[in-house]
């Protein structure tokens, strides 16, 4: 997409501060799990041994002693058919049940009937700073439709459509077939890009998801995955903020 997109103003910290929010807030860490380095002794705050509930303001030393976690990334393609949270059915397969990492989870969702790209890890950290819908990080996804689309189309998906309730953001739209077409969208609202062609009276009969951010799918093909590491992981979580 060309357009700029809108500057967040960064909102200043608050101080005092309970330690635990504190390194939240410097990356080390989740709240949870700055609670347990707290409890475990290994968190100093002028020199001093931190105690759960302990605040601190912006000119004190906090020191951190542990050995830094090594975070796994992974880019999954997710086969149709196959649900990304909690499957409620016996007969659905879930996909922390057939990917073969141990103690990862899907960083956001992926209809059961939609497949692609799916983010996979073990960083608690980057949860929210990836799917908090403020910060617009883009998707793309290519679609097709079970009918020729209108010749409006393209003008009135990216001016944004009314799904019920709510009236979706400025996205880009490339028509590439008589009915398939790539979207790129900065957010990620349930059933989205169903919902919007439903507007025009039409159904998706393929809808994959090709590229979070910088993470493309290339040439990985259903059912497989591969570690994001090196230069792509590195442009990847700066541009989330670590």
């Amino acid at each position: 997409m060309n357009r700029p997109k809108p500057k967040l103003v960064a909102e200043k910290p608050e101080f005092p501060m309970r330690i635990n929010k504190y390194l939240a807030n410097k990356k080390y860490c989740t709240r949870r799990a700055a609670d347990k380095l707290v409890t475990e002794g290994k968190v100093l705050i002028n020199g001093n041994t931190a105690v759960l509930g302990d605040k601190v303001v912006e000119s004190d030393n906090v020191e951190v002693r542990f050995h830094a976690k090594r975070y796994r990334y992974f880019a999954y393609y997710k086969p149709r058919g196959i649900v990304t949270h909690s499957a409620q059915g016996e007969d659905e397969d879930e996909i922390t049940d057939i990917v073969p990492i141990e103690g990862v989870f899907p960083l956001g969702r992926l209809d059961k009937d939609s497949y692609g790209l799916i983010l996979l890890t073990d960083d608690g950290r980057i949860t929210d700073a990836l799917l908090n819908p403020k910060y617009e990080h883009e998707k793309e996804y290519k679609v097709r439709c079970t009918m020729p689309l209108p010749a409006d189309f393209k003008e009135k998906m990216e001016a944004g459509i009314d799904i019920g309730s709510y009236t979706t953001k400025l996205c880009h739209v490339q028509v590439w077939a008589d009915s398939a077409f790539s979207i790129t969208l900065t957010e990620g609202k349930k059933h989205q890009i169903r919902k919007m062609c439903g507007v025009f009276g039409l159904n998706p009969s393929e809808l994959q998801r090709v590229r979070i951010m910088n993470i493309k799918i290339g040439s990985l093909m259903p059912g497989a995955y591969r570690a994001i590491k090196g230069a792509e992981l590195e442009t990847f979580l700066k541009s989330i903020g670590f």
